[in-house]
């Protein structure tokens, strides 16, 4: 299986379980690989046959900027349905960081696999 990537994207939400946190936007940044098979694509050079990654950005920056959550967890996972519903990929691995969550701590946040991954 080939993986299409989309690192580091920058989100500003509403996510926290404190009141303060609620009460402010903070950045998550995803790191998404996305199992797609892109023979296709590259036979024949088109856009149309494989997957748009920036479609895939702007359907997640606008859906994580309008929902709040209170955990990553909860975040992790419906970014990875989106993916696997909406775009029909068969397998995602879906990161999400929380920078700064914990003093000293430069990343915080966790990792999820959802899908069957083809060999």
């Amino acid at each position: 299986m080939d993986i299409v990537y989309l690192h580091d994207l920058k989100v500003k939400c509403t996510i926290g379980v404190w009141e303060w946190e609620r009460r402010i936007e903070q950045t998550v940044a995803l790191d998404l690989d996305m199992g797609f098979d892109t023979g296709r694509a590259a036979a024949s050079d088109s856009i149309a046959d494989t997957l748009d990654y920036k479609a895939v950005a702007k359907r997640l920056v606008e859906y994580i900027g309008a929902t709040q959550f209170q955990l990553v967890e909860t975040l992790a996972e419906k970014v990875a349905g989106i993916l696997l519903e909406e775009f029909r990929l068969k397998w995602v691995r879906v990161r999400v960081n929380k920078r700064g969550a914990i003093h000293g701590a430069g990343n915080v946040g966790v990792v999820i696999e959802r899908g069957k991954k083809m060999e």
